[in-house]
């Protein structure tokens, strides 16, 4: 019986920590950008593809840690340029692209405080939405502490 018990509590012991990471699979994440894709492409600024996609969104290279609605060129919608607007220092983490992705709308409500806040974004990805962020991570050079600081400057504003 106490081998039993033990055999179980050791066994808990070793799954608990991989329950509870939350972290993405950035490999699984790029399986999973297939969903994406449609509207967004990954490229380097050398030029390389990283994924090959479409140019409906904005380029995803280096979205992690850069500043929110900042990609040269691009005609974002009204409420993300909100966002950008209110909170000029915020830069995309893992975990805010995990929100933004799962319901664009919702993010962009709690960011702006505008119940009528719009967003061009009308894909919702309802799974894995840690993978894709983990695979944006991977592809962003500024993800390091600049990603991780903008929660605690967002909150200071």
């Amino acid at each position: 019986m106490k081998i039993s018990i033990y055999a179980t509590l050791a066994s808990l012991s070793l799954a608990l920590p991989a329950m509870a990471q939350d972290a993405g699979d950035a490999t699984k994440g790029e399986k999973e950008f297939n969903k994406c894709k449609a509207c967004h492409m990954v490229q380097a600024p050398d030029g390389t593809n990283v994924v090959k996609g479409g140019k409906t969104g904005p380029n995803l290279y280096g979205v992690v840690g850069r500043k929110i609605a900042s990609v040269e060129g691009f005609k974002y919608g009204d409420g993300i340029l909100e966002v950008a607007e209110k909170n000029p220092d915020m830069v995309w983490t893992e975990e805010a692209l995990v929100e933004y992705m799962t319901d664009p709308k919702p993010w962009l409500v709690e960011q702006t405080g505008d119940s009528a806040a719009k967003t061009k974004m009308t894909f919702k990805l309802g799974k894995n939405q840690a993978d894709v962020a983990a695979f944006l991570a991977k592809h962003s050079p500024d993800a390091g502490a600049e990603a991780e600081a903008a929660p605690a400057e967002a909150e200071a504003n």
